[in-house]
């Protein structure tokens, strides 16, 4: 991006008049290597906010947007990984099998079909599933073509995506985990000073809730390719919100919520923040700033992303409680498994399920519990052998 300053644009502003005034005007949070800009809306034109010698001016800037996608996206290479990377962990179902051993005829028939815009999104198999104490309705498409189609279409904006994610960002992201985000509030919680008191927080029914204008408009401000943001705009009509179950829901939801991130790092100055998906968690030094932050992101869910957070939002002090977030409770000094976890835990008979909770029990304070359930040495090195794979 390159800069242009406006004529006779500059413009003084105190912190107070930045927080009330200016704070109306911003449209979005842009990142320009790993620095933040401001772009404001004045007099209908769009100009960045730049600091210069203790001034705020207003420059008109050349904003990069990607365009000549949908020919990568299309591009023969691109369909066989899709397929390929599409594929794992499902070898051996029929519709995969089918399709893997007729490589060539499929990819020369996914390219036409994008090619010729006849995709259109295939019905949908919706189930429940039941995940912890909730049950989520599960939007299932099949491998070929939809599955296929949504690998090929992440893999050419993956690369643009993830510049738009802040660091605590998680779900979805690779090598961004549940595991990756404890280790990252455990040495935050180190800073015993700053981090006294937790604001919890999620989005009511976030992925139903969606709203389709919305979601198209910040897809436009990375994306300018036609053939691409059409195609992508059909799969999002597909359904009501953004349905869980997609391969390309998981990323549409994050950059749902990529420039609001920006928002609260950058605008609202919240160093401990972390979002996994919808919940969210910010760790502060004072109540009455929680409560402001609070305030703040409520008129923006509202207001820019027409979703709404829920009432039961908690604001606490972390030694009293504990932060339960991800499958853990976070103390100053240790971190215990939910105890719902722990729960479950006992009732595990299979080895893989015994792995699996070992896992859970290796990034927490669980000596005792691991001595108790995994005393086994055989038990205990299966585990460890599989955590560390």
């Amino acid at each position: 991006m390159s800069f242009k300053q406006a004529p006779q644009l500059v413009i003084r502003i105190t912190p107070w008049t930045m927080r009330i005034g200016i704070s109306a005007l911003v449209n979005a949070i842009i990142i320009i290597g790993e620095r933040p800009y401001l772009l404001v809306k004045y007099k209908n034109k769009s100009y960045v906010l730049v600091e210069q010698n203790r001034r705020f001016v207003l420059m008109i800037a050349n904003m990069k947007r990607y365009n000549k996608l949908f020919e990568k996206v299309v591009d023969i290479e691109n369909i066989k990984d899709a397929i390929k990377n599409s594929s794992k962990g499902k070898l051996k179902k029929k519709d995969v099998k089918l399709v893997l051993n007729n490589i060539d005829l499929y990819v020369e028939k996914i390219r036409n079909m994008l090619i010729n815009g006849n995709y259109n999104t295939s019905k949908y198999f919706i189930f429940n599933k039941k995940s912890g104490y909730k049950i989520r309705k599960i939007y299932e498409l099949p491998y070929y073509p939809d599955r296929i189609i949504h690998h090929c279409i992440v893999q050419v904006l993956k690369p643009i995506w993830m510049n738009l994610f802040v660091r605590d960002t998680y779900a979805t992201i690779p090598k961004r985990g549940i595991h990756d985000c404890v280790k990252r509030i455990k040495d935050d919680l180190m800073d015993i000073n700053r981090t006294k008191f937790c604001l919890k927080m999620d989005i009511h029914h976030f992925y139903p809730s969606i709203d389709h204008d919305c979601l198209k408009q910040i897809l436009r401000r990375k994306i300018k390719d036609k053939k691409l943001l059409c195609l992508i705009d059909g799969i999002i009509e597909s359904a009501d919100g953004i349905p869980i179950g997609n391969y390309l829901s998981q990323w549409l939801a994050n950059i749902y919520l990529a420039y609001f991130d920006h928002y609260c790092k950058e605008i609202l100055k919240c160093k401990y923040y972390y979002r996994y998906c919808d919940d969210i968690v910010i760790l502060g030094d004072n109540k009455e700033k929680l409560h402001y932050i609070c305030m703040e992101i409520r008129k923006y869910m509202v207001n820019r992303l027409n979703v709404s957070i829920k009432d039961n939002y908690q604001i606490f002090p972390i030694d009293k409680r504990g932060i339960d977030f991800l499958g853990y409770r976070f103390f100053h000094g240790y971190t215990l498994v939910r105890k719902r976890i722990v729960k479950d835990m006992k009732k595990a008979k299979s080895i893989q399920s015994k792995m699996s909770y070992y896992g859970w029990l290796c990034h927490a304070d669980s000596y005792r519990l691991i001595n108790k359930y995994y005393g086994n040495k055989e038990i205990q090195r299966f585990c460890k052998r599989g955590v560390s794979a």
